[in-house]
């Protein structure tokens, strides 16, 4: 009754799935199926620990811009050739998700895949739904590439199991890979959906900040050409003018040799200003910081606090120039960007007339950052999440990557021992601080996995598994193992659907061991025909956290995702079946 009540709970979405979780593994000490002390055994599983340290590492990824420069590589070859980049975003994404969280690379590639939509005439309805499936096929190819394998796994070890090895399913991977692609090249175009984006422009248009970098003289890139100094290669930072003296130059900027004081007007994400303030080349914004000068009441451009705040109607400066409001020279701040809505102000960023909505982006010290969110005449003063790029960290925090790979892979060590020792290299290298690190991880997912630890150990200690054996083992005694693994894998990809896939993995993996002992049989196929059907979740978006992302960016109907993702979970259900009675 507990299992079925847990489905149901899941399934009606009443309350957030963690809660769920929870609840179920604490009701199974109550009950006493799960005495305190084994109910502690289950923070010793080592599937979260290495969930958790693959977050931040994938967070590191993201803090020294290394996903930001491999977006921007792929934006600036779209606009040349779109179709060519559009197969290469999809190589890019499939490999990327193999080995790094995917939620982090699909929340980088919608923007992208949106201005790639309007550069190939088409709607990004019919590019964001294949951008979430070729990710979550990618993530299906190795032991990391999702925490649905690195769980099932480690559920499995639990067992008496052997552990997997980090390439030991890409041969399945592929095999269905190449059945989803070949079915979203061929089929999908019929039924993807072709419909306008609702209003509000593209995503992430509103957060461009329009400002000015004033070049030092002391700064390398003085007698370079623009397109020679990687500048306007950032995806974050478009240079649409550079002032010299009185003269504005607007036209082939790229070839633009520049002169110590050239003026760059730009538009620029928080991100990549702030990375600019903290670099030796510029002054950034309003009586600019950054280049060695000190900001707002600190020694060092790393040291401000970066600043949002919206100007409100009652605003005493609205219609006025940026550089004439009084609280520049009153308090020790410095503007360096300012936003407004739907579109980018104008001219540059001293002359720009204030409106009321327009966000500010300021680097203030805390005093001034105090003083800033008492001030009735701003509104929504707030720390801005943004965060200077580690760009010089970026070889360190691959490296740490590919070591972890190569050493679980080729060196056979274990897994969540070689993850754990790239988080302290990270960390002690400060490619990524603590705080951001320990905010990287979803502690969701992680709370909802011990959950459900709990209540898998609690459902064999009251023999709720052996039950299930021993029911449906009359049935399937004289079925094939090829129907076995269909019989599994369909079972493990309805409940992924409707349940959230982790918790699936938890139910089905000490499920399918039992049955396979009870029958004689080798339970690995099986075991990893639970790792495809958990993690290959296409019919709904909410069956798994791309899908979710790709359909709040876009013009989807939840029918949308059946009508394409349910041949999708069948055409790639039966390629995975295949492969496996195949390979295993």
């Amino acid at each position: 009754m507990l299992l079925v009540g847990l489905l149901i709970a899941f399934a009606l979405e009443r309350l957030p799935p963690v809660v769920i979780a929870i609840v179920a593994g604490v009701l199974m000490m109550v009950l006493g199926f799960l005495p305190p002390a084994e109910l502690l055994q289950v923070f010793s599983n080592t599937a979260p620990i290495t969930i958790g340290a693959m977050f931040v590492l994938s967070g590191a990824l993201l803090r020294t811009g290394v996903l930001e420069e491999i977006s921007g590589w792929v934006l600036r070859r779209s606009l040349r050739r779109p179709r060519l980049a559009m197969a290469e975003i999809g190589v890019g994404t499939f490999t990327a998700s193999a080995f790094m969280n995917n939620t982090p690379v699909v929340i980088v590639m919608i923007p992208i895949i949106k201005r790639l939509a309007k550069v190939m005439g088409t709607r990004a309805t019919r590019l964001l739904m294949p951008l979430s499936y070729v990710t979550v096929l990618g993530g299906t190819l190795t032991l990391i590439g999702t925490s649905t394998n690195l769980l099932v796994n480690g559920v499995a070890q639990e067992q008496g199991q052997p552990g997997f090895g980090m390439f030991e399913i890409t041969g399945v991977g592929l095999v269905t890979a190449v059945a989803g692609i070949a079915f979203l090249g061929l089929i999908g175009p019929w039924l993807l959906p072709d419909r306008e984006e609702l209003s509000g422009g593209e995503h992430g248009e509103s957060d461009n900040f329009l400002s000015h970098l004033v070049l030092l003289a002391s700064s390398r890139l003085v007698g370079q050409e623009l397109a020679a100094t990687g500048l306007s290669r950032r995806q974050g930072v478009q240079v649409t003018a550079i002032r010299r003296g009185t003269t504005t130059l607007r036209k082939r900027l790229e070839e633009v040799e520049l002169q110590a004081g050239d003026q760059l007007i730009v538009a620029a994400s928080p991100a990549e200003l702030a990375s600019l303030a903290e670099e030796l080349d510029f002054r950034v914004g309003l009586t600019g910081i950054g280049g060695g000068i000190p900001t707002a009441g600190s020694d060092r451009p790393e040291d401000a606090r970066l600043v949002e705040a919206v100007i409100s109607p009652s605003h005493p400066v609205i219609g006025r120039r940026l550089a004439d409001i009084p609280m520049l020279s009153r308090l020790r701040v410095r503007v360096l960007g300012i936003s407004r809505p739907r579109h980018l102000p104008g001219p540059d960023l001293a002359n720009v007339r204030v409106r009321a909505a327009d966000r500010l982006l300021i680097a203030a010290g805390e005093d001034a950052a105090t003083a800033l969110s008492s001030n009735i005449g701003l509104a929504q003063v707030a720390e801005a999440p943004a965060r200077a790029f580690k760009r010089q960290k970026a070889p360190i925090a691959a490296a740490v990557l590919g070591f972890v790979v190569v050493g679980a892979a080729l060196f056979n060590l274990p897994i969540e021992a070689m993850a754990l020792v790239g988080v302290a290299v990270v960390l002690i290298t400060r490619c990524i601080e603590p705080e951001e690190a320990w905010s990287a991880i979803d502690g969701n997912t992680l709370v909802l996995i011990f959950g459900m630890l709990a209540f898998g150990a609690g459902l064999q200690a009251a023999g709720t598994v052996q039950l299930i054996v021993d029911a449906m083992r009359p049935a399937l005694a004289y079925a094939s193992p090829l129907v076995l693994l269909f019989a599994i894998y369909a079972l493990t990809s309805a409940l992924t659907e409707t349940v959230t896939n982790n918790a699936v993995a938890v139910i089905m993996t000490p499920l399918v061991v039992g049955l396979s002992e009870a029958m004689g049989s080798d339970p690995r196929p099986l075991i990893v025909a639970i790792m495809f059907g958990a993690s290959a979740s296409f019919a709904t978006p909410i069956g798994y956290q791309t899908n979710t992302l790709v359909y709040g960016a876009a013009n989807y109907r939840f029918t949308d995702f059946v009508k394409v993702g349910l041949p999708m979970n069948i055409v790639v259900g039966v390629a995975a079946c295949l492969a496996i009675n195949w390979m295993f």
